[in-house]
């Protein structure tokens, strides 16, 4: 097989590895209905498979329920559950009406009834009641978006903005129990910034959230910034948790995904977290270090990288990883690099991620297309698209970061 096959045998592996279904179905193991009404309130982008696998686990056990996910990752009905898609990464309209509707679903909730809470990834625009205006929300997280802020500086400020984040949807549901399922999509696990921690309290401070104000020279009204001041649920006693899926698990798949095709395979690391197109110079620097190895060899990084925008061009972190990759490995036949999110989306694009060998650069060349020109304007997807490097898986049903593999094969 050829570096690009085995790459889309890898990428197809990995993420059936770590699809929630398996994973909900173990974390209800522990799980006894309550003796009044089970609400079950799904979000994120892997919120409608983890809410099927929940109802074909606890079938009728289910009162009723909402699943709130992106735009196209709603597959079918679920019985007793209304399915709703909103925006993401901006919070539109659908998403505050939506979380209303949740929100009216829990608040009537005594203490003989529970809250089965199934989060994951992409929750905090999906899942949102702002205490500001929606415009001054959206111009905040465009803001975030664009700056090269991280998800746990993004989140550290938008839950304080919001009436459900920080722990704030779980005191709306007390005193009902709430059981949470979290699907982990930031490096580390951390409980409170995952979707912005709807059912954790905020271990983050407002001097926290100041500094990141002031990192980036983000433009705030003077209501924003007050609101950046109020405080945060400091302790939740109605709310079990149990993680189920991380990046890690993402890795290991990959890893073994690629030993099957023959690699020796070494993960490098599971926190990835620097610029995206540093990331993919540096594995292009592996790359050239082993350009002479005898047998086929992987690398693998998993994590989530940032992209500063600077340009107008259309792309994300996965993408613009890989097309800086092609500069360092222009040249090589056998070194191939990819980097994809495991929920099957990318920025704003259809795709999941990119990939780039040895020919993309000329290729691109070939058209045309200057490499770092579509890097300065932040448009690795018109460029990888020329060369026959997008990735694309559509919407997956899972979301556990992503995931970037260098193989280098034995020169011919």
């Amino acid at each position: 097989m050829t570096l690009r096959e085995d790459a889309k045998r890898i990428v197809d592996a990995s993420i059936r590895a770590v699809l929630p279904d398996a994973a909900v179905q173990r974390a209800l193991k522990g799980f006894t209905p309550p003796a009044g009404k089970l609400i079950l309130v799904a979000l994120g982008k892997a919120a409608w498979q983890m809410a099927a696998a929940a109802a074909d686990c606890l079938g009728d056990a289910i009162t009723a329920g909402i699943v709130i996910t992106k735009y196209g990752h709603a597959i079918g009905e679920i019985p007793h559950v209304r399915i709703r898609e909103a925006g993401h990464p901006v919070p539109d309209q659908n998403s505050f009406e939506a979380t209303e509707e949740a929100i009216h679903l829990v608040e009537p909730l005594g203490a003989q009834d529970g809250v089965l809470l199934l989060i994951s990834g992409g929750g905090s625009a999906l899942f949102e009641k702002p205490l500001c205006t929606p415009d001054e929300l959206t111009g905040l997280t465009d803001q975030l978006l664009r700056c090269g802020a991280d998800i746990v500086e993004m989140n550290t400020l938008r839950k304080r903005v919001s009436a459900v984040k920080g722990g704030r949807f779980a005191q709306l549901c007390a005193p009902a129990k709430v059981f949470s399922i979290v699907l982990s999509d930031i490096v580390g696990d951390p409980l409170d910034m995952i979707a912005s921690g709807p059912a954790y309290p905020d271990r983050s401070t407002a001097a926290q959230a100041h500094a990141v104000v002031q990192k980036y020279g983000l433009q705030l009204s003077d209501g924003v910034r007050e609101l950046l001041n109020r405080p945060m649920p400091e302790r939740l006693d109605n709310v079990e948790t149990h993680i189920t899926g991380s990046v890690r698990e993402l890795c290991d798949a990959a890893a073994a995904a690629c030993r099957t095709l023959g690699y020796e395979t070494q993960i490098l690391t599971a926190s990835l977290g620097c610029e995206a197109r540093e990331a993919g110079s540096f594995l292009a620097s592996v790359a050239q270090y082993h350009a002479d190895t005898d047998r086929p060899l992987a690398f693998i990084a998993g994590g989530e990288t940032v992209v500063h925008i600077t340009g107008t061009g259309k792309g994300g972190r996965n993408q613009e990883l890989a097309l800086s990759a092609a500069r360092g490995i222009a040249g090589m036949q056998n070194a191939l690099v990819f980097s994809v999110g495991s929920d099957g989306t990318d920025g704003p694009t259809d795709a999941a991620g990119g990939l780039a060998d040895g020919g993309t650069c000329a290729a691109l060349t070939a058209q045309g297309v200057s490499v770092d020109r579509a890097l300065a304007d932040n448009d690795a997807y018109h460029a990888l698209q020329k060369a026959d490097g997008l990735i694309i898986t559509g919407p997956t049903g899972t979301n556990v970061n992503d995931v970037a593999v260098l193989l280098v094969r034995p020169a011919d």
